[in-house]
């Protein structure tokens, strides 16, 4: 891509980096910001650097927050004896959305992938062993996508906690195999959430 100015050309490809962004909607946004006034823009920069600079993960299940514990840790609304555990924060996000589920969450950080070089100890499993054991803990309620990693995640876990008074339970399989949990429509995760299932029956 060609520009007349290269400060124009630094700004696109910036852009082009994040997610999704191809170069010609990076050139779209840029353009866009340039039509903007300067105070517009700069709270725009402000914004992004504050919340790269400031923003937090809870000390308690690694969600993102502003404080040391996230709002849904702090809600004395939510049931803290049920922990759901989830991969990322986006898909704490897409549970959240479906408003179906009222406990509380641990961000594993992602999930069990030998092949890709990720193992149990790069993930935040021990701090949930450690959790479940303060914690009054009732039920863990396993929501990663439906994947073998997910699978041998969940399975790996429910053998290090192997705690015989806990409830495991998973998503029922209303996510297909394979998919990933963030990009399921609301209806079919809410359902999923709804109708989760024992453990032992989820993985054989």
């Amino acid at each position: 891509m060609n520009l007349s100015s290269a400060l124009l050309e630094a700004a696109v490809k910036e852009f082009s980096k994040l997610p999704g962004i191809g170069k010609k909607t990076a050139l779209r946004l840029v353009l866009h910001l340039l039509k903007q006034n300067e105070e517009e823009v700069s709270s725009f920069s402000d914004t992004i650097q504050r919340m790269r600079k400031e923003i937090k993960f809870c000390k308690t299940c690694f969600n993102i927050s502003d404080n040391d514990a996230c709002s849904i840790c702090m809600n004395p609304a939510r049931k803290k004896e049920v922990i759901c555990v989830v991969e990322n924060i986006r898909d704490v996000i897409a549970i959240e959305s479906t408003e179906q589920f009222n406990g509380v969450y641990h961000v594993l950080g992602g999930i069990i992938s030998p092949l890709d070089g990720v193992g149990p100890d790069q993930l935040t499993i021990e701090s949930l062993t450690e959790r479940v054991k303060k914690e009054n803990t009732k039920e863990i309620v396993f929501a990663l996508s439906p994947t073998i990693q997910g699978d041998t995640t969940i399975y790996y876990i429910r053998k290090k906690l192997n705690h015989p008074h806990l409830k495991y339970t998973a998503i029922a399989r209303g996510i297909s195999f394979g998919g990933e949990l963030e990009y399921a429509d609301e209806m079919t995760l809410a359902k999923s959430i709804r109708n989760r299932l024992p453990v032992d029956s989820y993985i054989q």
